[in-house]
């Protein structure tokens, strides 16, 4: 048995591995839309963070969009398409510093509307960037305190005026624990053999916070909570308007 009460920082998972296997790496990253359209809802981060601000924009002055730690750009593409059939007008910049990840996102289609980057959000911020709304996903279990720490600040210097930053990502529970394994068990053999879905997923889980823990590590003006469903959450700052 995997003991959950406490969260596994220094475990890692196979893909952050620089000489991972490049093959299952990339298996990975073509599979993530199939997951993440079954368990990160992203249907409920389009209608609660970016519907609300493109109401009754013109398309000249789209909502911009942040999505940090990219991967295999799913999110940005399912958000985009989401925007187009809503007829709201969105662009999103997709950042990744890990080169394959960018390399691999380059080699699908392109919706209109995304701009994928190989960076960091610090180059953002010395950019002079701002958005409408910050987004991750499953991205926090990967840092450490400092890294942590520098993407609740630099998400707050690139939030427009009345933007929000929202991290989406796994929490620590062993129900999401028992019913990923029991999934993959079923699933991986079939649908994604030769990923790292299963390996990878599990350490996530492992390395995932509880909101409870989070609190403590938390800025003042942010917030966690479970969002939707026990086995997830999201850390929340809003900027107001000026």
């Amino acid at each position: 048995m995997i003991d959950l009460r406490h969260r596994a920082a220094d475990a890692r998972e196979l893909m952050d591995d620089p000489d991972c296997d490049v093959d299952a790496l990339e298996l990975t990253y073509g599979h993530f839309a199939t997951v993440n359209a079954a368990v990160s809802d992203i249907g409920g981060i389009f209608a609660d963070e970016i519907a609300p601000r493109a109401m009754g924009r013109s398309a000249s002055r789209p909502v911009r969009v942040l999505d940090i730690g990219t991967g295999g750009a799913d999110l940005p593409r399912a958000l985009l398409t989401r925007a187009a059939r809503a007829g709201l007008p969105l662009e999103v910049v997709a950042i990744d510093p890990d080169p394959r990840a960018i390399g691999w996102a380059r080699t699908q289609a392109l919706p209109p509307g995304l701009d994928l980057r190989e960076a960091t959000t610090a180059d953002l911020v010395a950019a002079g960037e701002r958005f409408d709304v910050v987004l991750s996903n499953h991205v926090v279990h990967h840092l450490d305190a400092r890294e942590l720490g520098a993407l609740f600040a630099d998400s707050e210097a690139l939030l427009a005026p009345g933007g929000v930053a929202a991290h989406h990502d796994l929490a620590r529970s062993r129900l999401g624990y028992v019913g990923y394994d029991l999934g993959m068990r079923v699933l991986y053999p079939t649908l994604f053999r030769g990923s790292l879905l299963h390996v990878d997923g599990l350490i996530s889980i492992r390395r995932s916070h509880t909101p409870r823990e989070l609190r403590h590590a938390l800025p003042p003006g942010w917030s966690v909570r479970h969002y939707r469903v026990p086995w997830r959450l999201v850390i929340r700052h809003e900027r107001p308007h000026e």
